[in-house]
């Protein structure tokens, strides 16, 4: 008889952080707005201290900012922040794409991925969309089998969700699908030139319509 698994208990903490990380993300909390350690505890009935570590993990993933003798704040974010963001971004998904290529096989999830996305609803929950997105994204560089690689674009993940919340979604279902399917297409046929250009082009629509976007509401950079 097989021995029983146990499964592990999710911690206040980890429970705490994901309600608010799903929160900030649909945009149910307002950027700029502070979110102090008290009114968390108070809201969801925790302590302080579990209140106060569940917005420190949401503020090293990117997703609040929080300066000295201030409350943590979902930030603003300007087209200076997305720019930084693919100044990162484009040069490790393009090596991504020029590892995987050269291997000849195609990524674990990839594929999977694009389907999800295709079939998300119009009226799904920014969070929904943007996940289904990033997965795909997340299959190409998890399938390099590195786990540093990983760990660095999970680091990054953050921003771009939020980045991609505030200028709801930039670019449409279909395009991002159909743009995915051809760098997969690209992948599975060893053609590494293509699935670089490919993925290039993707990602500069990306960043020029996220960019355009919220430029529209906070105005140029300077």
């Amino acid at each position: 008889m097989a021995q029983a698994r146990k499964l592990q208990t999710v911690s206040l903490v980890d429970a705490l952080s994901a309600t608010l990380r799903e929160r900030v993300l649909d945009g149910l909390i307002d950027p700029g707005v502070g979110l102090s350690e008290n009114a968390v505890a108070e809201e969801y009935d925790v302590s302080r201290p579990t209140a106060q570590t569940a917005i420190t993990l949401l503020v090293q993933e990117g997703l609040l900012r929080r300066e000295p003798h201030k409350s943590a704040r979902v930030p603003i974010l300007s087209r200076a922040d997305v720019d930084d963001l693919f100044l990162v971004r484009t040069p490790l998904e393009l090596g991504v794409v020029a590892l995987l290529a050269g291997r000849g096989s195609l990524p674990a999830g990839a594929g999977q991925a694009i389907d999800r996305l295709s079939v998300v609803d119009a009226d799904a929950p920014p969070s929904v969309f943007v996940a289904a997105d990033l997965g795909f994204h997340r299959a190409l560089v998890d399938a390099v089998g590195s786990p540093r690689l990983s760990r660095l674009y999970a680091g990054l993940s953050g921003e771009i969700h939020l980045s991609m919340t505030q200028s709801r979604w930039a670019l449409g279902r279909d395009r991002i699908a159909g743009e995915h399917r051809a760098i997969l297409d690209a992948l599975e046929a060893g053609d590494a030139p293509a699935a670089e250009r490919m993925m290039r082009q993707h990602l500069e629509g990306a960043r020029a319509a996220l960019a355009a976007r919220l430029d529209a509401v906070s105005g140029p950079a300077s």
